[in-house]
């Protein structure tokens, strides 16, 4: 189906002009050039390099610790200058005590942290034994141990940190998490 425009009644013309009479045009946006033109000018020297933003690290891989420091962390042989202990907390309690201890940890110009999460096996009861709790599935087991990198990457706190990895066996394993802050 295809609409046609109606042209505009002089009425209209004259409350358009009134309206905008005194805006100005803005620039016009360049034209399409044709495939030749387009190949003649990337013969051109290359336009000049602008400086991009500066964005906080990566945690995937790339990490703001040197070599050596980081072996010290896969090894267990750096020994964390301060520890939390999340069990037992929930997760808002949990994420306000990791932001509040992050925070404090930089202040205090400690560098290596500990944070342990626990493992998430819950108790060792089975869930047929909880005939009147619903909803209990894998996400309820867990919880902080899932949330707490997520958290680490928050605005506030990814600026802080220079690199996260699992703790060694001797700290926790798989329970816990290095935390290294940045200098400064």
């Amino acid at each position: 189906m295809t609409s046609r425009k109606r042209p505009a009644s002089e009425e209209e013309r004259e409350l358009f002009e009134a309206a905008l009479g005194d805006s100005l045009p803005l620039k016009s946006l360049p034209r399409r050039r044709s495939k030749h033109a387009a190949r003649a000018t990337s013969l051109q020297a290359p336009p000049p390099k602008v400086a991009s933003p500066k964005k906080p690290p990566s945690r995937d891989g790339a990490s703001g610790i040197d070599g050596r420091t980081a072996d010290r962390l896969k090894r267990g042989l750096l020994e964390p200058q301060a520890r939390l202990d999340l069990h037992g907390l929930d997760e808002r309690s949990a994420h306000r005590a990791l932001m509040t201890f992050l925070r404090s940890a930089k202040v205090r110009k400690i560098r290596l942290v500990l944070i342990v999460t626990g493992k998430g096996g819950g108790d060792a009861r089975a869930p047929n034994d909880r005939p009147f709790e619903l909803g209990l599935d894998k996400r309820v087991r867990g919880v902080l141990r899932e949330m707490t990198p997520r958290w680490l990457r928050e605005p506030g706190l990814v600026e802080l940190i220079a690199d996260t990895r699992t703790a060694h066996r001797r700290h926790g394993g798989e329970g816990a998490l290095y935390v290294y802050l940045r200098k400064g």
